[in-house]
């Protein structure tokens, strides 16, 4: 070729890589964050790049660790930056390290505190989310939160009676009277099914949580940090009523796939299901708070239908792996709902709302319906509270007011209170 003709062809290349540009001609995906959750239950670690990405995992014994391969990435800032986001209370990973392993391979070395199961996936991207792999570090044997449950129980029991008994301690010393023989210990009886069946049990569900962060306010308040903590409040107040306990699905700020949400209320064979978050909408002036209950027969309004559309929405921004191998046993179970239990979760609904609309506005006077999925259990009455509309920016202020949760969680307790009152719970049969 001509000198003249090469010249043209390396014009013509030069062209098209300006053309193509820095994205194009990248071999390889790149990282736009990454973020760790650790959790009591499991830790989830999440990649999240502008390419869906592709790995190859196993465990190694001796220490214990997870190590993870993917492919079509070079190290980077943010990818070393993970090694600086495991807190040392985490409950699964000891620590972090990263290598380029091969050439477009890197390695990830997971070094851990416990023998785990792992799950593994990819999600597409959705929301404010690119391309997710996200790893959940769950542990190899799973507890029973019901034994857990009664176990914290006798622990404050036992706890409060060594309080009374030092404080008689204290008032005999006081009389100056003779010492007589020691006060025996208030004794807590074993555990027996008799002893599960009086306790009461409430699950508390605060929605959203992890990489779902909920609605957010005019201001920034996060749905997800708010109603935690109204549900970490109404936890302590029903744990402080005799015969009664309360489980949080949730008591930090990680995820948790719906159907789990209902999982874990059937596994403590909860009395009630209480799902609490913070309403918003397109505009602002919208506000009150409201209460649904499970609908067979459609949605009770519009708005209804719109609201359990957004809620059911949850999985997809939090992130599932719909391989998962019960995601279809469950998906079969919460066909199940059952009149009876639209029935009380009604009259819950009725309670909870009448208490509710002593403390602040009201967005409708009655319960409303709608097909929710963390509301399928069959046999435990679910209710869902939206505690105001987070996106009116004074109900926003209310909702971040310490004082005003607690007049609410005042509120809820109530409410839950009247209920059983009126529906005492039957001893606990069931089989799960």
């Amino acid at each position: 070729m001509p000198a003249s003709g090469r010249r043209k062809a390396l014009r013509s290349m030069g062209s098209l890589v300006l053309l193509l540009g820095a994205r194009e001609l990248a071999w390889g995906a790149s990282l736009v964050a990454v973020r760790v959750w650790p959790a009591a239950e499991y830790t989830r670690v999440t990649l999240e790049s502008d390419q869906r990405l592709t790995v190859k995992h196993f465990l190694a014994q001796d220490p214990q660790r997870l190590v993870i391969d993917i492919d079509g990435l070079e190290l980077s800032p943010a990818l070393r930056d993970l090694v600086g986001k495991v807190r040392p209370d985490d409950p699964f990973i000891e620590g972090v390290r990263v290598g380029q392993n091969q050439p477009r391979v890197v390695r990830l070395v997971l070094d851990l505190k416990q023998s785990i199961a792992p799950q593994l996936f990819t999600l597409s991207p959705v929301a404010a989310y690119q391309h997710r792999l996200v790893f959940d570090l769950y542990p190899a044997q799973e507890r029973d939160p019901l034994l857990a449950l009664i176990r914290d129980k006798e622990q404050a029991e036992q706890k409060a009676a060594k309080a009374v008994q030092d404080a008689l301690g204290e008032f005999i010393g006081k009389m100056n009277q003779p010492p007589g023989p020691p006060a025996a210990a208030a004794s807590v009886p074993p555990m027996s099914q008799a002893r599960i069946d009086r306790l009461i049990i409430v699950a508390l569900d605060p929605g959203h949580g992890g990489e779902d962060p909920g609605a957010t306010g005019p201001t920034g308040l996060r749905e997800k940090d708010v109603v935690l903590s109204v549900a970490l409040k109404l936890r302590d107040s029903i744990n402080a009523l005799p015969g009664m306990r309360a489980m949080l699905t949730r008591d930090a700020d990680f995820f948790v796939p719906l159907q789990e949400r209902v999982r874990k209320a059937r596994r403590v064979q909860a009395d009630l299901f209480v799902s609490i978050h913070a309403d918003a909408f397109f505009t602002p002036q919208a506000r009150g708070a409201s209460v649904f209950a499970l609908s067979q027969n459609g949605a009770s309004s519009t708005a209804a239908r719109w609201m359990a559309a957004k809620e059911n929405s949850a999985d997809l921004v939090g992130g599932i792996n719909v391989k998962a191998k019960d995601a279809t046993v469950m998906r079969a179970l919460l066909d199940m709902s059952t009149t009876a239990q639209i029935k009380d979760s009604l009259k819950l609904g009725g309670e909870v709302l009448g208490q509710i609309g002593r403390v602040g506005r009201l967005h409708k006077g009655s319960v409303e319906q709608a097909g929710f999925a963390v509301l399928k259990a069959p046999d435990v009455p679910s209710i869902l509270v939206e505690t105001a509309f987070i996106s009116n920016p004074e109900e926003e202020t209310r909702l971040r007011d310490l004082a005003y949760q607690q007049r609410l969680v005042e509120a809820l307790t109530t409410g839950i209170k009247r209920y059983f009152a009126k529906n005492p719970p039957l001893a606990r049969t069931r089989q799960l």
